[in-house]
């Protein structure tokens, strides 16, 4: 009787220090949960590629003198405003009712957007937003600005 009680015990240990070490092997070198919203690897992570931007350049250089220069510093965004339009960032409320579809002649220069996205311009800014989520994608700033 003694036997089997005490069998029964370490079986029950074994057990449930299996079930603790099959738990923990998916833990290993991975980079957590973390409070941050996206790793750091995606940050790097561009859709704009270099030809796209180039493509970006020569029609901004192309347009940039249609614009009367009062026109030109009209687009500019208060600080704190520019500070929150970054990569992997959320579009801000305020900006929301400032969105402006893209040019087809600029859209034509670019590859199409992954679903749920699409091309916008905010305050001189090329923006690829996520309009489900309001994610930006990726952003490209035309010079001069």
């Amino acid at each position: 009787m003694k036997i089997g009680k005490w069998t029964t015990a370490m079986a029950m240990a074994l057990l449930l220090s299996s079930g603790s070490v099959a738990l923990a092997q998916g833990q290993g070198k991975g980079k957590g949960k973390g409070h941050n919203k996206h790793s750091d690897d995606d940050q790097n992570v561009q859709f704009y590629k270099d030809r796209d931007r180039e493509a970006l350049r020569g029609w901004y250089g192309e347009h940039q003198s249609q614009l009367p220069p009062g026109l030109a510093k009209k687009d500019r965004l208060p600080p704190g405003l520019e500070k929150q339009l970054v990569r992997r960032g959320t579009l801000p409320p305020g900006l929301q009712k400032r969105l402006q579809p893209c040019p087809e002649e600029l859209e034509r220069r670019l590859p199409p957007p992954p679903p749920d996205c699409a091309h916008v311009l905010i305050s001189g800014r090329l923006v690829l937003l996520n309009r489900r989520t309001n994610i930006i994608v990726d952003i490209f700033q035309f010079e001069g600005r």
